[in-house]
C-alpha cells in the first residue's frame, strides 16, 4: 500500500477475514453504546463535572491580566517587595497543576464506567 494512503489494511481486508482473525475485538455498535440511557448519563455526569471546571479556570485565568491592566490591586505589597500580583500569578501555576489532577484522577474513573458501558452493550445487556 502507498504511503499516505486513506485506506487501512483493517478498512480492505474482508469482514470475514477479520471475524477470524485471533484477538480481535467483536465489532462494537456504537450507536447502540451511545442510545443507551447509562452512556447519557455518563455525559451529563462529565458535564457537570467539567463545564464548572472550565468556568473557574477561565475567570481565574483573565483576572489576573484585566486586574492588572485596569486596577492598581494588585500593585500593592504583599511580602516585601513581592507585590500581589506576583503572588497571583503564581497561584496561576499551582491551579493548574491542581486542576490538571483533579481533571485526570475524575476522568480516570469516567473511563473506566464507560469501559463497562462499552463491555455490557457488547454483551447485549
Amino acid at each position: 500500500m502507498k504511503a499516505g494512503s486513506v485506506y487501512t489494511e483493517e478498512r480492505t481486508t474482508s469482514k470475514a477475514k477479520q471475524r477470524k482473525t485471533p484477538g480481535r475485538k467483536a465489532e462494537i455498535d456504537f450507536a447502540r453504546v451511545a442510545d443507551s440511557s447509562r452512556f447519557r448519563t455518563l455525559l451529563e455526569k462529565k458535564k457537570k463535572f467539567i463545564l464548572p471546571l472550565t468556568i473557574f479556570f477561565l475567570v481565574f485565568y483573565f483576572t489576573l491580566p484585566i486586574l492588572t491592566s485596569y486596577t492598581n490591586v494588585l500593585e500593592r505589597p504583599a511580602i516585601g517587595d513581592i507585590s500581589w500580583a506576583w503572588i497571583y500569578a503564581s497561584a496561576q501555576f499551582i491551579m493548574t497543576w491542581v486542576l490538571c489532577t483533579v481533571y485526570v484522577r475524575k476522568f480516570q474513573k469516567f473511563d473506566k464506567d464507560a469501559d463497562e458501558i462499552v463491555e455490557t452493550e457488547i454483551k447485549g445487556g
